[in-house]
């Protein structure tokens, strides 16, 4: 069985800092990047917490992970969102049941479950479904076309902009996206704003996107691949945008096995700004999404609005991150 000693090992902290951040102990003073590093390991080795009596919680909340938990470790954006949301709730007293994607088909409303947070992608079947379950329900990381229900969003739309602009601005004329698919449950792809965006500027901005424009999976290997196929046909840009960090640690590796130099040959940026970002070698220049956040705000809402019948969506602003993947053409 995984102990505190095991993560503090690990993580390079002491048994009372792990002990203190898994407990969300207020008084802690630590940043983030630690904070996030032990609950992050904590998850990869399995640890399980020792249960406090149920009937000490006025409030319950069920998590919903859109995510497997092998996905959660491939690409942490979807973890770092649910630990956002499992801080709020240690910090709150609160009860949580989690579910992860292969399980929603057994999840069933109970009557400790007070409200749904929702993490992902959702068809709108399993909306449907899953707000019959409870009507204090929220949606992270997507956006329904009519505001029915709680949702919180990334401003994508503004964040590829900025991404554009800078590279703009550095004198690069061509740049590539190197994109992941989101299927949801009814076999449809979820629309990816980054993607229609990253059109849209480039061509307002009069910049050759066309040939270096690409679709996989949002992980490693995927990001790798894309990147050989643009090696391979001798197609590469000046800079290219890749919608996740593991998409653009992928494709990093792909460059490098090829003596293509980074930022020399061609600059890249990654999306989310994941704990590994600022170790690739260069440290990748990514843009900021605040997932944790994300999560800690979605908790907040369905314990506090509870009682109120008018939904809400939020959209939250990313910031870009400037470190050395990029490089004045």
């Amino acid at each position: 069985m995984v102990t505190i000693k095991d993560i503090a090992k690990k993580a390079h902290v002491s048994t009372a800092t792990v002990s203190r951040i898994l407990n969300n102990d207020p008084t802690l003073n630590v940043q983030d990047e630690t904070r996030r590093n032990v609950l992050e390991i904590a998850n990869e080795l399995h640890y399980i917490k020792k249960k406090k009596p149920i009937k000490n919680h006025s409030f319950s909340i069920g998590i919903i992970q859109w995510y497997s938990i092998q996905q959660e470790i491939d690409d942490p954006y979807y973890l770092y969102i649910r630990q956002g949301v499992e801080s709020f709730c240690f910090e709150n007293n609160i009860f949580i049941k989690r579910f992860f994607k292969d399980e929603i088909n057994t999840f069933d409303s109970k009557k400790d479950i007070d409200a749904l947070v929702c993490i992902g992608k959702f068809s709108h079947k399993e909306i449907e479904n899953l707000s019959k379950k409870s009507q204090n329900i929220i949606f992270l990381d997507m956006k329904t076309n009519k505001i029915h229900f709680n949702c919180i969003c990334l401003d994508f739309d503004n964040a590829i902009k900025d991404a554009v602009e800078y590279l703009l601005s550095l004198n690069f004329k061509s740049i590539g996206y190197l994109g992941g698919k989101e299927i949801l449950e009814d076999n449809t792809i979820y629309p990816d704003q980054r993607k229609a965006s990253f059109i849209h500027y480039c061509e307002a901005y009069n910049i050759q996107y066309k040939p270096y424009l690409l679709e996989g999976e949002f992980n490693n290997e995927s990001g790798y691949e894309m990147m050989s196929q643009l090696i391979y046909k001798k197609q590469l840009p000046d800079a290219i945008i890749a919608s996740s960090d593991p998409i653009a640690i992928g494709a990093m590796r792909a460059l490098q096995e090829n003596n293509i130099k980074i930022p020399e040959d061609i600059s890249i940026i990654g999306f989310d700004d994941i704990k590994a970002a600022s170790f690739t070698n260069p440290p990748l220049t990514t843009i900021y999404a605040p997932a944790f956040e994300m999560g800690k705000y979605g908790a907040n809402i369905v314990y506090h609005m509870a009682k109120m019948n008018i939904p809400t969506q939020i959209k939250l602003p990313c910031t870009l991150i400037e470190r050395e993947s990029v490089k004045l053409k």
